[in-house]
């Protein structure tokens, strides 16, 4: 069993292989993991950046063998999500595609969502980070009062 960071609230790691259809198991245990711990409301976030930082993973740094991990800290008011892979020399880097390229908006999309996000090298591979705010009051607040009456 893995010791989650001293830091931490809450703490999650899973190990995926490197296939298809890890990013949407990803996906949607960080999606009832991010529910379980109490804030609903970054649970769509929170997947999208799951799904984009699982693919980047998949596409650019994963090793035919190798599992590439995902992390999930919830610390105060700040929900992290972390993806780890073994090929540290492959860093991220948003770019600008053309209006017709398939790929390259994922990192674009990282940096609209979070409040924060970055790259870490490691000893072997790099880990990707990204994180969404989390202030359990504020999530209370508008859950009890949604707005004016007829929006």
């Amino acid at each position: 069993m893995v010791k989650p960071p001293r830091e931490a609230d809450r703490y999650d790691i899973t190990h995926y292989p490197p296939r298809l259809e890890s990013v949407p198991l990803s996906r949607l245990r960080v999606a009832r993991l991010v529910t379980e711990w109490g804030h609903p409301s970054l649970v769509d976030d929170a997947a999208l950046l799951t799904s984009e930082l699982t693919t980047n993973a998949l596409l650019h740094g994963c090793l035919r063998d190798r599992l590439f991990r995902v992390e999930l800290l919830l610390t105060g008011s700040v929900l992290r999500i972390v993806v780890t892979d073994p090929k540290g020399e492959r860093r991220p880097a948003p770019r600008t595609p053309a209006g017709d390229d398939q790929f390259g908006r994922g990192l674009l999309l990282v940096r609209a969502l979070a409040a924060d996000w970055g790259v870490q090298e490691l000893t072997v591979g790099k880990a990707v980070w990204a994180e969404l705010g989390a202030c359990p009051d504020q999530e209370r607040r508008l859950d009890q009062n949604p707005g004016p009456p007829g929006l």
